[in-house]
């Protein structure tokens, strides 16, 4: 990832408030990020972070659903090293909803692409 980007900066800077325990400014970066979104790899990690601060597990899942569909639309390859961590984001997702059998199926893809998840030992 172009760290250089001024979207990924964005994300990077909310990432960092997070850790400081500045919520709302990570909240308000990660919206600034979304807002400053030129195309579908930018839109798709802005909403990919985006998604890490919803209220509630439906608004969750909307954004991680928002960041795959952005991440389909990518012409290149640039955007194929994020799929295991827009897969298990989804399928944490999944898992908060209730939806088990879809939370292993996002697991699962995960997986294969190297990213191994702890699973819930009711999956």
């Amino acid at each position: 990832m172009d760290l250089r980007n001024p979207v990924v900066q964005l994300c990077a800077q909310g990432t960092q408030a997070e850790f400081d325990g500045r919520i709302d400014d990570a909240k308000a970066l990660y919206a600034r990020a979304w807002e400053s979104a030129r195309d579908d790899f930018e839109a798709c990690v802005a909403a990919h972070y985006v998604a890490r601060r919803q209220d509630n597990p439906a608004e969750t899942m909307r954004w991680n659903e928002v960041a795959l569909a952005r991440a389909n639309a990518v012409a290149d390859d640039g955007v194929q090293a994020f799929y295991p961590s827009l897969y298990v984001n989804l399928g944490h997702s999944h898992e908060m909803m209730g939806n088990l059998s879809e939370a292993r199926r996002y697991y699962k893809m995960a997986a294969e692409l190297g990213l191994q998840h702890q699973e819930n030992s009711e999956l």
